[in-house]
């Protein structure tokens, strides 16, 4: 590993947490892994590289957005199943390190997209939509099992869709996170600027969750979301996923970028406001996790340590 490399993870302040949204990608070779391997062994032992690496504290897990899974599952991503699920992560990850877990989807569609992968649902009202039972049955408690003190926090992520007036889906948020089993951090992120106002800023403080800052072509920069959402003196933690970049498609991005073993599209504005957001969490003696995804300049390694420098550099 580079000097340079080892030196910035040494000057990052212990509450700020950097890491990829993943970990499996045959790109990365000479990057984070030693070698080139295949896909489907980064799958299953990836992570473990991920977190040796100086500048990883984090890393995101988004499965679980697809599809609910068991405790057990949960600890099969952290390393392979001959290890048993906590045995795994305390390997794999050091005290510090945490994972940023998507909640099911089934809980912030409001109404099914037409999808084919939605079938005989598409288009049709979701009766699990802010459900509070169905989400601590099957998405909390399967987390708190799973990953313990190393769950950094379940992202609530509500896809562009009609939520109704701003006013009423804070409300029925605050309800729905109020209902929810305390412990966990909770973290709402918007694909709706509209919705973006001081009702859910305070629904969101009144239930100790907070905003997910994200990079993304359809919400306003990263220190404006911060500032609506009341991210300050008091929040509970900072939370950012440096999504995509402006003017693209996930899917674009995807076949421009990869292998994702280079940045192709430096965002020097957004990488400035996330460091911006990172130090003002450590001053303020909060902590701050920031995942980065490879969609987002083009390879999540490169821009994370870019990031630290950014972060470093003043």
């Amino acid at each position: 590993m580079p000097e340079e490399i080892v030196r910035l993870g040494q000057e990052l302040a212990p509450g700020i947490r950097l890491g990829p949204s993943t970990w499996s990608y045959p790109g990365w070779a000479g990057i984070v892994y030693d070698r080139h391997y295949p896909l489907s062994r980064l799958a299953r032992e990836g992570l473990a590289a991920v977190a040796r690496h100086p500048l990883f504290r984090a890393v995101g897990i988004d499965r679980t957005h697809y599809a609910p899974v068991t405790a057990a599952e949960l600890g099969w991503d952290q390393a392979p199943p001959v290890m048993g699920p906590l045995t795994a992560i305390i390997m794999c990850a050091a005290a510090g390190f945490r994972f940023l877990v998507k909640a099911h989807e089934a809980l912030t569609l409001a109404r099914f997209p037409d999808r084919p992968r939605y079938g005989r649902q598409r288009g049709l009202a979701n009766p699990l939509f802010l459900d509070a039972a169905y989400a601590a049955e099957v998405v909390v408690a399967p987390y708190v099992e799973g990953l313990g003190e190393k769950g950094g926090g379940l992202v609530l992520e509500f896809a562009p869709q009609d939520l109704g007036e701003p006013a009423r889906f804070a409300a029925e948020l605050h309800a729905f996170l109020a209902g929810l089993p305390h412990g966990p951090l909770y973290a709402v992120e918007l694909r709706n600027r509209e919705l973006l106002t001081p009702d859910y800023a305070a629904a969101l403080a009144a239930a100790g969750a907070v905003h997910c800052v994200n990079a993304h072509p359809r919400m306003p920069d990263v220190r404006t979301q911060a500032t609506l959402a009341g991210i300050g003196p008091g929040a509970p933690a900072t939370v950012v996923r440096w999504l995509l970049g402006h003017g693209q498609t996930y899917e674009e991005a995807g076949r421009r970028f990869a292998p994702f073993d280079r940045l192709q599209a430096e965002d020097p504005e957004v990488r400035r406001g996330i460091a911006e957001l990172a130090r003002e969490a450590a001053a303020q003696g909060r902590p701050a996790l920031v995942t980065v995804n490879n969609v987002a300049e083009g390879s999540a390694p490169l821009s994370i340590a870019k990031l630290a420098e950014e972060i470093a550099r003043r």
